[in-house]
């Protein structure tokens, strides 16, 4: 692949939403898909570091392990999303395990010396790339910080403002948010229980500042949503 055609392949693609070399003339024979079954692992902590992947289908949870054992969810991602990549940043060895959550999970994986190869040569590549790991660091600092200084409910609504302003589509005044996200994985990542999550989505929905199904979620005047 020329690097102009690189270039153009990068500059009408989003990078949020689809980068795999199996789609990438040349590096589609060396990335062969992976399909991985619920529960299996993409990569525990501790293993090297040496690859970024893509999610073709199905969601991703990436996590670690507290002292006591108990798991500690930082992130569930979805058809479209890269993750491991902060193996660019240097990391060495993985700090956190990435676990498939769906039966039909599969993922492109890069080696990292092929995507720092394909930064080198594209500038707007390579700055997407260091656009979105800021940004998913901010996001794990908020979330720190909601954890030890906020209340539940108050890091379920910061949750939902998230998400909207990260995913959601301006419809009219209201905001759609697609989401395969069950109340058990909000919980998860908010540092809540499901019958938490459940109660004030259905308190926000009697309000009709929300409305949900399993598809979506619609919030209807973000300024209510507080």
């Amino acid at each position: 692949m020329s690097d102009s055609s690189q270039l153009w392949y990068f500059e009408n693609v989003d990078l949020f939403n689809v980068l795999c070399p199996h789609k990438i003339k040349g590096l589609e024979d060396d990335h062969p898909m992976t399909k991985f079954k619920k529960d299996e692992f993409v990569y525990f902590p501790e293993q090297v570091s040496n690859h970024i992947y893509m999610i073709a289908e199905g969601r991703i949870k990436i996590g670690s392990y507290l002292e006591d054992g108990k798991e500690s969810v930082k992130a569930i991602l979805s058809k479209g999303e890269i993750f491991g990549e902060l193996a660019l940043t240097g990391e060495e060895k993985r700090q956190d395990f990435a676990q498939a959550m769906d039966s039909e999970t599969i993922i492109c994986p890069m080696t990292l010396d092929d995507m720092k190869n394909l930064m080198a040569n594209n500038q707007p590549l390579s700055f997407k790339m260091m656009k979105l790991i800021g940004l998913r660091l901010r996001k794990t600092e908020r979330r720190l910080e909601s954890l030890v200084f906020k209340d539940a409910r108050t890091r379920i609504i910061e949750f939902l403002r998230d998400e909207a302003n990260e995913k959601g589509k301006k419809i009219g005044f209201e905001m759609m948010i697609p989401s395969h996200l069950t109340h058990k994985d909000i919980a998860a990542l908010t540092g809540t229980s499901r019958q938490t999550v459940t109660t004030i989505l259905n308190e926000l929905r009697e309000k009709n500042i929300i409305n949900f199904d399993r598809r979506k979620i619609l919030i209807r005047d973000m300024e209510l949503l507080a």
